[in-house]
Formats: structure tokens, sequence, C-alpha cells
């Protein structure tokens, strides 16, 4: 079964006439195995569909025009077998709005070198008919992403696998709905944004309801699905005494039950898949839903803090993109800092919203703290430690001329000492290549203090969505200097605004 059960991605090949009906026959047979092999393989996430070879400008148009209007089409594999003269591909490629993988391969790992003729030089044309149907694509500004290689090596799989779950990624993004509990926190600039344009450009819509909407959903919640999930709890996670139904907090896990039924509930009824709150607005509540928002987050839920729309979509993006990996993506937020020179690390966490997918196998706790802030009653929450590893951290932004995703690689540690008096869950990671150079590109680059931090998804399956969605993206690495990446900023801002312009003449 593959990761994205009811997606498409389809694979065509490119030729002509020219060489003759045997030719295109075996063009077909090549195509449609290297189809059969990637499809085959347990690092393809979604189904791979042969749709034949295209050899006319009404083939092709065809082809580009059916995959625009399929829903289970996520994206088109583009093959050029043979020589396919590019203006044949003009009028489908302007039709087609489905993401393009060129894959630049060809069926013959090798040349046989004691056999090579020239009707296998007229069969296996690749390498310069790969070059053609470049030229088309860049003279038309089309973006895509471009795989060289042979098909069945590792490194061409992982990379086409890479662009699948941004192509799945952005297909998702087209349905989606993000609803907002209240409004942005007070004041706050980075978790603003303009919502009809981030609509535009990645087709998720964005709603606000008042808290008095979600109210009449925590007063219906009924006895028997608060037990069902006090079960789930104590089933799944270790409660601590207090909270277990002899204990005096016994009533606020019921109340945290009761928010996470009703906030579900909400989602479930208006086809929300990620959401937000903020705790300047808690009307009708009882307590800060941290549990409610952990929990829904681990189901699969884009989540973020205090309003902030952007980094909720992003977190559910990043929830599809790495579907099946088996890790786990959160909503996340800098902290505070350890500063010991080359190796200082950065604590990340939030006041209770980090979801547990990213938690140490059999650490979850549900706790139960005060919060200075506010104004509720004690909230219930999930304390934990995350896995040391490779991860990284993203956050999107409103420019205002466009919107900019910033990559941070990072490495989640241990944990040098104990923190018993911390109750939140927390990540520990130094960024790359270092605390001052990450945090000095990351401030000049404008990054927001919410992220979606993940252990599943790579810099490359981001930089494929990046790229699906027309978004400009800031990768902050290892290799980066920050003179350079302040040149880099300064760069694309002139050649955005310059694209700006053009596009409005």
């Amino acid at each position: 079964m593959k990761v994205y059960e009811t997606m498409e991605i389809w694979m065509a090949a490119g030729s002509q006439h020219l060489y003759g009906e045997e030719a295109l026959r075996q063009v077909a047979v090549d195509t449609g195995e290297i189809a059969s092999y990637l499809d085959g393989q347990e690092g393809i996430s979604a189904k791979i569909v042969f749709k034949g070879v295209l050899t006319t400008p009404d083939e092709i148009t065809e082809f580009c025009i059916k995959a625009s209007a399929d829903a289970a089409c996520a994206g088109v594999v583009l093959w050029m077998h043979t020589f396919s003269p590019s203006k044949m591909w003009i009028n489908g490629l302007k039709l087609l709005t489905k993401p393009i993988l060129h894959l630049h391969t060809q069926f013959n790992r090798e040349i046989p070198w004691d056999s090579i003729d020239m009707d296998y030089m007229n069969l296996h044309q690749s390498a310069h008919g790969g070059r053609e149907h470049g030229y088309i694509n860049s003279r038309m500004k089309i973006d895509r992403k471009i795989v060289v290689g042979y098909w069945k090596d590792e490194k061409v799989i992982r990379k086409v696998d890479a662009w699948i779950r941004a192509a799945a990624t952005h297909l998702e993004m087209q349905k989606m709905k993000v609803c907002r509990f209240g409004d942005n926190m007070r004041e706050v600039a980075v978790t603003e944004g303009d919502k009809v344009s981030a609509q535009m450009q990645f087709g998720y819509s964005v709603s606000a309801y008042g808290l008095a909407d979600l109210k009449a959903y925590v007063d219906k919640v009924s006895v028997e699905q608060i037990e069902t999930l006090v079960a789930e709890y104590q089933e799944r996670y270790t409660l601590a005494d207090s909270l277990k139904p002899e204990g005096e907090d016994y009533p606020a896990l019921i109340e945290a039950a009761r928010l996470e039924a009703a906030i579900e509930a909400f989602l479930v009824d208006g086809g929300f898949t990620a959401f937000t709150s903020n705790f300047e607005n808690l009307y009708g509540l009882c307590q800060l839903p941290g549990l409610a928002c952990q929990r829904l987050m681990e189901k699969g839920y884009g989540f973020g803090g205090e309003g902030d729309w952007k980094t909720a979509a992003l977190v559910r993006a990043m929830k599809v993109m790495g579907k099946g990996l088996g890790h786990g993506t959160s909503f996340m937020e800098d902290y505070t800092y350890h500063f010991q020179g080359e190796e200082s690390i950065v604590m990340g966490a939030h006041m209770l919203e980090v979801c547990p997918s990213i938690a140490c196998e059999n650490e979850v706790r549900i706790e139960i703290h005060p919060l200075e802030i506010g104004g509720k009653d004690d909230p219930v929450r999930m304390v934990f430690s995350t896995p040391a590893g490779d991860a990284l951290n993203a956050s999107v932004i409103d420019m205002g001329n466009r919107f900019r995703l910033l990559v941070n690689t990072v490495k989640a540690v241990d944990a040098p000492a104990e923190t018993p008096l911390l109750p939140v869950a927390q990540v520990l990671w130094k960024p790359m290549p270092d605390l001052e150079t990450a945090a000095g590109a990351w401030i000049l680059g404008g990054g927001a203090h919410h992220t979606s931090f993940s252990q599943d998804v790579t810099v490359e399956m981001l930089e494929d969505y990046a790229r699906i969605c027309g978004m400009e993206m800031l990768t902050i690495d290892e290799a980066t200097v920050i003179s350079q990446f302040e040149q880099t900023v300064k760069w694309n801002e002139l050649y955005y605004t310059m694209k700006a312009f053009t596009k409005g003449l």
C-alpha cells in the first residue's frame, strides 16, 4: 500500500514519428518498464501510472488537459526517450496546471560498446532529447524539478520521491482549510499576513471563528466521548498521579478531554485540517487547550499558537510531506539559548503545544501545572523530550510582495542535564552551521519565532514544494556564511521586486 493511497503520478515519454513505428513501440515498452519499476519501489510513496508515448502536439495537449483535470493526479513525470521537438509541447505546457518532474535518464545504464550502431543511437537519444525539452520549459519560464541519473539508482529514486511528497502536499493544500479560534496575538507582526494572497498562491483558505462558536461544541460533548478519551490517555501515556481517577486534579483531565472532543468535532464538521488558538481569547474555556492541541497535532492536524495561521498551514503541509516516515513534525518555537561557544544549543518548546509525534518512545507524560498567562485554570499538557538526530526548522513569512520559506537544518541533541522544574515538552538542537551564524541569518531573513520542526521532512522536499508553489526559499545550513547570506537576501529582494514589476506590465 502506498503512503498516498488516493493519489497518482502520471508518467509519459516524449518522442516523434521520425524513427518509425517499431522504435515507438520500443519506447512505449521501455517507458512502461521504468514506470512499473518506480511504482514497485518501497521508497516511492505514490502510484506511478504510465500514460503512453506523446508524439504530436494534439497528444501532448490532450495529456496535459487530462492531467490538469484529474483530481487524483498530483503531478507528471516526463521523459524524453528520443528527440521530441519542443514546439510540440508549447500549447500543452501552457495548459498544464500540475507540477512537472523532468526525469533525465536513459533506458540502458551503459553503452553496449561491442554492438552499438545507428539503430541504437536513434532509439537512445535522451542525452540530447532532454535538452530540447529543457529548452522549451526554460523559454516558457516553467518551474520544474530535474532529476538526472540512471532510473534504478537509489539516489534517483530518493529524489523522485522527495518531489512526489512535495506534489502530494501541494495537492492537499488545494483543498485545505485553516480554522482560527479568535484572532492573532495583539500587536504581534510576524503572525499577521495576507490571507487572500496565501489562498491564491498555496490553495488553502483561512477562516476565523469566535470562541462562542467553539463553546457551543464544548457544551455538546457527551460523557461517553470524555470517558473514551480518558481511557485512551491512560492506555497510551503515563498520567501524573493527581490526574488519575482518584486524584485531586482528575476534573482538569476531564475538561482537557472535553476540549479535545469539542475542537476535533468542530474541525471535522467544518472540513478543517489545521487550526490556531490564542491564549488572549479563551471565552467559555476552563483552561488553555494544551493537551487538545498536542493530541490533534498527533492525529495529523496543523497547529499554530497565538493565531499564527501561516505556521498552522505549514505544520499540516509538513505532516503530509513526511507521512509514513516514522518520526514526526511539530509546531515549535526557539525559546532559550545555551551559549557554549561552537557547541551552543537552542531549547525549543512552547507554553504547552508541542506534538508528541516527535517524542522519545514511551516517554510521554500527562501532567498539570500552573500557567502564569491566560487567566484560566491550570492546564493539562504532555511533557516529553525529543530523540537526537538530524532535523530542520521551517518558517513561512509574508514579506509584503511575496511569501518566503526560511529553513534551518539542525541536529537534535540529548539534554546535558535534567530540567525537573520545566513542565513542558522540549527539544534541544544545535543549529547549522552554529548558533551565531544560524540565528543571525534567521533574523536577517525575517524568520518568525514560530516554526515547524521535523525529523521527517528534508530540505530537498521543501525545495521542491517551494518551487511548485512559486515561493522564495532561503536555507541556512552547514555551508552558510553570513556575509553571503546577506547578499542573497538583497539580491532576492531585487529579483522579486523586478518580477512583480514585469508581471504587472
